[in-house]
């Protein structure tokens, strides 16, 4: 059933409901514990990747080795045919002849949308312009319940830079399937977008936005960093305004709850000080682990037949 409703791929996190959240929830859990297998023995995925990642191409190729797949793809535009001038749709109709499946990170906002009108084979967002970023936000939730033990009902801040900040955006829009209440924490110059919010309302989802962390840094349960995307602004200037607007500190943590939780989806820039990296509080590198079993629960579920 989630192989048919998904087999464009996954573009959006607007695509899950809660049914579907669940179960790739359950999937991702049961990755946990099987740590290789031969499920996708055969199966090729092809990465292509024409802005820099750590974290994600990685664990993508990670996972796919450890369901006994293999890789191919490049992590730069620059070494692909999109330099002399080709085509997305183009580049998308040549690779789907080497693989079964492509996870594609772009500049463009939409590109990853676009790529799945032209291929036959699913399509992974790994990042589209300032849009959406749709694994990051289910690594994020399988975090949030491994961690936390649940997501209804918890107080979930928001912060950094909203307005770019892709990861944000489409936890966000899934987490809206969900009985929580959510703080947008930002200055006002990085807001959420509105067309964001409006699908929030539409929702029904409750949330808040303020500037201030320090207000509300007693009642959260989770609060979840994002740096300042320096490579979305047109201006640097305006990126030098706000770029360190806020460093959160070892001293922060005395004012949160026993199990109040710190994520961030990486990398970090100045938004966190090291300091509070030995913090059991702080799970941001705990978190990329989780992007293991997630996305090898997404590649299994995509490829399985």
């Amino acid at each position: 059933m989630f192989h048919e409703k998904f087999a464009e791929g996954v573009i959006s996190a607007k695509q899950f409901d809660r049914e579907d959240i669940e179960y790739i929830l359950k999937k991702g859990r049961e990755m946990i514990s099987e740590k290789n297998s031969n499920l996708l023995r055969d199966k090729i995925l092809a990465t292509l990747f024409f802005e820099p990642s750590t974290r994600t191409r990685l664990s993508f190729e990670s996972a796919m080795y450890r369901l006994g797949g293999n890789v191919i793809g490049f992590h730069t535009g620059d070494v692909s045919s999109i330099k002399k001038g080709e085509s997305i749709a183009d580049t998308i109709r040549t690779v789907e002849n080497y693989s079964d499946c492509i996870v594609m990170r772009h500049s463009l906002e939409g590109a990853a949308k676009m790529a799945s009108k032209f291929a036959q084979i699913p399509i992974i967002n790994a990042g589209s312009g300032s849009g959406e970023h749709p694994t990051q936000a289910l690594l994020d939730l399988l975090t949030i319940t491994e961690e936390c033990g649940t997501l209804n009902g918890l107080n979930i801040g928001l912060m950094g830079d909203l307005k770019y900040g892709r990861t944000v955006h489409s936890l966000s829009i899934l987490l809206s399937n969900y009985d929580v209440n959510i703080y947008f924490i930002s200055p006002v110059e990085l807001r959420m977008r509105n067309r964001d919010k409006d699908f929030l309302q539409q929702r029904q989802m409750k949330y808040k936005e303020i500037t201030d962390y320090r207000k509300i840094l007693n009642i959260l349960d989770v609060l979840y960093m994002t740096r300042v995307q320096k490579e979305r602004f047109i201006d640097l200037e305006e990126y030098e305004k706000v770029k360190n607007i806020y460093t959160f500190r070892a001293d922060d943590l005395e004012n949160t709850k026993g199990n109040f939780r710190l994520l961030h989806p990486l990398p970090r820039i100045t938004e966190i000080n090291p300091n509070v990296d030995n913090s059991e509080k702080a799970i941001y590198f705990k978190q990329t682990y989780y992007g293991i079993p997630m996305r090898k629960a997404i590649l299994a579920e995509l490829m399985k037949n």
